[in-house]
């Protein structure tokens, strides 16, 4: 097997303009729904979501991939020509067909093959670990991973009594970004292969479950002009919490006994985020995170789906919480279900 890595070049996130409070939120709902009223300040008690980003009305997912690619390939100084293989990995889409990543690629010069990897908040995750098994084969050399996410438009706004509104309520925390990652083999970059990049990977799911977190119908060129309950998400959240944590629990710590790591080895963790009281678990059982190594990303911008760990990593390479030589982990949680984690070394 070989021991060539995948190594990080850069990451970066996109967060459109438009950005609601969530008393915004729910006035929207109190002005769709034609009788029914949100108690006030409930959304951000029960989610810890304080505001959402919103993507422009002329704005598609591959749109925030695009935007946050540009400039992820400026700031790496990296030209279209020098991409070998590039992924769309997003629970959003612009259309059922043709695969976003060719409107992706199309918008920003790219001429090297391309496929959508798609596993709702899971999306980006499966995309590194594919990354690593394709940059560790030899097939590709450099690999760009752009991600759109418009979770936004897939909110039922429109509620009819309070059990809708349960079915409903984690999608009034959805927000919307894009989000761009850049790989190259380790060998190629100058890194030895053996001390950086993509250490491990793995992933476990409880498929049963898939019924419980859906949305039906509709990409973002569509689910504006034909709105219906199929476009809207939908959720059983007791059930796809507790099949969420019994994976995260039982089937990833194996992988840091397999490289003899602890929790404590490791500069930033980032964890998909979809309610403060779910980091409140993850931090009292199981991989019984330290508090000071998450960047908690959700208050101020809301579930971004896939797009939650790039923006998170980004955030803590900015800010200097990690840095070249650190250990990183990103642990991803998703509908369907599955549960997923990547170790790396920047």
């Amino acid at each position: 097997m070989s021991d060539v890595r995948a190594c990080l070049v850069g990451v970066t996130a996109y967060l459109p303009e438009r950005w609601v409070d969530m008393a915004e939120r729910e006035a929207q709902i109190v002005a769709a729904s034609g009788g029914f009223v949100p108690p006030p300040g409930l959304l951000t008690q029960l989610t810890g979501v304080q505001g959402v980003h919103l993507i422009g009305d002329d704005q598609q997912a591959s749109d925030l991939a695009v935007n946050a690619a540009r400039k992820l390939l400026a700031d790496c100084g990296a030209g279209p020509e020098g991409i070998d293989l590039m992924i769309f990995a997003a629970a959003s889409q612009d259309l059922a067909e043709p695969a976003t990543s060719h409107i992706v690629a199309a918008q920003l010069g790219l001429n090297c093959p391309v496929f959508d990897v798609k596993n709702a908040c899971n999306s980006v995750l499966n995309a590194i670990e594919i990354t690593q098994a394709l940059i560790s084969s030899g097939q590709y050399r450099r690999v760009l991973i752009t991600c759109g996410e418009a979770p936004s438009l897939y909110a039922r706004l429109r509620i009819a009594d309070a059990s809708a509104f349960a079915r409903s309520l984690p999608s009034f925390g959805f927000s919307d970004a894009g989000a761009a990652l850049l790989w190259e083999a380790g060998e190629e970059a100058g890194i030895p292969s053996q001390s950086r990049g993509v250490l491990g990977a793995r992933f476990a799911a409880d498929s049963a479950v898939w019924p419980c977190a859906t949305v039906l119908h509709g990409g973002t060129r569509t689910v504006r002009q034909v709105p219906g309950e199929s476009a809207f998400f939908q959720m059983e959240s007791t059930r796809i919490r507790d099949s969420l944590h019994f994976l995260c629990r039982t089937h990833l710590p194996p992988l840091l006994d397999e490289l003899g790591l602890d929790v404590a080895d490791f500069s930033f963790i980032g964890v998909h985020q979809v309610s403060l009281s779910d980091l409140d678990d993850l931090c009292a059982a199981g991989f019984g995170i330290p508090r000071e190594k998450l960047v908690i990303s959700l208050p101020r911008h809301g579930n971004v789906a896939s797009a939650s760990l790039p923006l998170q990593l980004a955030t803590a390479i900015d800010s200097g919480l990690a840095g070249p030589g650190d250990l990183v982990a990103l642990i991803g949680l998703a509908a369907g279900s599955s549960a997923g984690l990547a170790v790396i070394r920047l």
